[in-house]
């Protein structure tokens, strides 16, 4: 079995050989619309971006210049990229360059329905109007979805992706920035149908979502998500295992904020937290790819110690 065919086997809780890793059988190619500079200045939708010389992290939303400042003529003020103007042809390049039979091709599409309104209006107007102004914010998602869709099967046009990590962070660190029912009235419909044109496409769709997200699970699994990362340990992970099974895929989980970056905790606590996301996450058979809980940079000490524990006991998981 090659890397590839067990990362499926993973995916679907089909009984893999190991636990794979995150990146072990995925080969991304990000596309060339910026939705996230690397740098400072502005992104396809005219949001400004902040850079700070050695902050982790990379740029972050600029505070002020908002693009919709007034929600109820954000119609007068939106433009949305055109995604047929960018040069695709060193996208398909580097598509065509990719072993198939070895790994699946990954697609990158960042920003999502809720992050992308905050980042044109300001996050504190964002989450009012959500209360105050319903139905504009509404309207507003269905747009933004709809260019979302636009996007998606472009970018498929051009490099035939196997699965799409799609970012959309929803969540604080103790409970989602609004209340399920609002996600579930504005942001929800949207996503879905964003994840059935993924489907339409015989794409496998993995869902980004940051924070505490954990009472909305059921809402992703029915709206047909077949994974999510990076499964932060603010949520009950454990239980959503028991709860969940084998319905989705839960990808992460490796303590980012408690171990990996904790200057206080050695190599042998992340040994213990590797083996323990294991035990709670990879049994009876899969529904577990194996990471970090986030991505910042990491002590090549204990990233060793995580890599290493994973190779070995990610594959004696399955033999006792």
């Amino acid at each position: 079995m090659n890397i590839k065919e067990n990362y499926l086997k993973a995916i679907y809780s089909r009984s893999p050989e190991w636990v794979p890793s995150v990146e072990e059988a995925v080969r991304t190619i990000r596309p060339p619309v910026q939705e996230r500079p690397s740098s400072a200045g502005k992104d396809a939708f005219g949001c400004e971006w902040c850079f700070e010389e050695g902050a982790q992290g990379g740029t972050f939303p600029g505070h002020g210049n908002y693009v919709i400042t007034d929600i109820e003529n954000w119609k007068e003020q939106l433009t949305l990229p055109d995604v047929n103007a960018y040069d695709w042809s060193e996208v398909r390049e580097r598509a065509n360059q990719i072993d198939r039979e070895q790994y699946l091709v990954g697609g990158f599409i960042e920003m999502g329905i809720f992050e992308r309104i905050y980042l044109l209006m300001g996050m504190e107007e964002a989450l009012i109007a959500y209360y105050t102004n319903e139905e504009e914010m509404c309207e507003l998602a269905s747009v933004v979805a709809d260019y979302k869709i636009e996007f998606l099967k472009k970018y498929h046009e051009e490099v035939h992706m196997d699965i799409l990590w799609y970012g959309d962070d929803w969540g604080t660190q103790t409970n989602l920035f609004i209340s399920p029912e609002k996600w579930r009235k504005i942001i929800k419909p949207h996503t879905k149908r964003i994840y059935d044109c993924a489907k339409s496409l015989g794409i496998i769709v993995n869902q980004h979502s940051c924070g505490k997200i954990e009472s909305v699970l059921g809402d992703m699994i029915e709206m047909g998500a077949d994974c999510w990362n990076p499964c932060q340990p603010c949520n009950d992970l454990a239980r959503l295992k028991k709860e969940y099974g084998s319905q989705i895929c839960f990808i992460g989980g490796v303590d980012s904020q408690f171990v990996l970056d904790n200057p206080q905790a050695t190599p042998d606590d992340v040994v213990t937290e590797v083996k323990r996301r294991i035990d709670e996450m990879a049994l009876p058979d899969g529904g577990y790819i194996i990471g970090p809980s986030h991505s910042v940079p990491y002590n090549p000490e204990k990233l060793n110690a995580m890599m290493r524990t994973i190779k070995e006991y990610g594959r004696e998981i399955y033999q006792k």
